[in-house]
C-alpha cells in the first residue's frame, strides 16, 4: 500500500516494447535503496514490481491491462517519473490509502498560477465522476491531493510549491495525461449498497 506522498523524481533510462507488454528501466537513487526482487515501486501512480535492480536503477515489466488503464504507454527515454516506495508498517500516513491500481486516465487541461499556490484543473473520465467529491481524496500521477472543486466532466486541485517543484504535476501541460486513482473506500462502500449491505 502507498501513500501518494511521492518520494523522489526518476527518470525512464530505456524502454523496451514487447509484444503484449513493455520493460521500463527507471533511475531512482532513494527508492532502488535496498531494493529487492519482488519489491513494489509506485511509477507515475502504478504499482510495478522490481524485476532487475542495479546501482541505482530498476527494471520493471508493465503488462497490456496496466498500459491499456494508464499513461505508462507515453513514456520515452529521459521521460521523469513520480516514484514511491509502499509504506513501512512502522510509516507515517502522510497522503491517504493509496493502491497502485490506476482507475483511468484524465489530462490536464487548465493551470490557473497563484502567488502562493496553483489551481490545476483535471479532466475526469464519466465512469469515475461519482466517486471524486468536493475535500474528498484523489491521486493524480501517484501523488496524494485534495480535491477543491468536483464537476461532472471535471476536477480540480491546489498545487502547494513543494508538490509543483518535487513532482511531475510541476511541469505537467495542457492536454498531458495524468494517472488517476479515486478513493478506493467510496468503491467499497458503493459496491456494498448496490448489494444491500450482503456480503458475497
Amino acid at each position: 500500500m502507498f501513500t501518494g506522498i511521492v518520494e523522489e523524481l526518476g527518470e525512464v533510462t530505456a524502454v523496451e516494447t514487447l509484444d503484449d507488454a513493455c520493460r521500463f528501466r527507471v533511475r531512482g537513487p532513494v527508492v532502488t535503496e535496498g531494493a529487492r526482487h519482488g519489491d513494489s515501486i509506485a511509477v507515475n501512480g502504478v504499482c510495478l514490481t522490481v524485476v532487475e535492480h542495479e546501482g541505482d536503477e530498476f527494471t520493471a515489466d508493465v503488462m497490456a491491462e496496466t498500459l491499456k488503464r494508464s499513461s505508462l504507454g507515453a513514456l520515452t527515454v529521459g521521460s521523469r517519473v513520480n516514484l514511491e516506495r509502499p509504506m513501512a508498517a512502522d510509516g507515517r500516513f502522510g497522503g491517504h490509502i493509496v493502491q497502485g491500481h490506476v482507475d483511468g486516465t484524465g489530462a490536464v487541461v487548465s493551470r490557473t498560477p497563484s502567488e502562493n499556490w496553483e489551481i490545476v484543473k483535471v479532466s475526469l473520465p464519466a465512469g469515475l465522476a461519482r466517486y471524486v467529491v468536493e475535500k474528498g481524496s484523489i491521486t493524480v500521477d501517484g501523488v496524494s491531493l485534495t480535491v477543491v472543486e468536483a464537476g461532472a466532466d471535471h476536477f480540480t486541485v491546489s498545487l502547494i510549491p513543494t508538490t509543483l517543484a518535487l513532482t511531475t504535476l510541476g511541469v505537467k501541460q495542457p492536454g498531458d495525461p495524468v494517472n488517476l486513482e479515486v478513493d478506493v473506500i467510496a468503491k467499497y462502500v458503493e459496491r456494498m449498497l448496490g448489494t444491500g449491505g450482503e456480503t458475497r
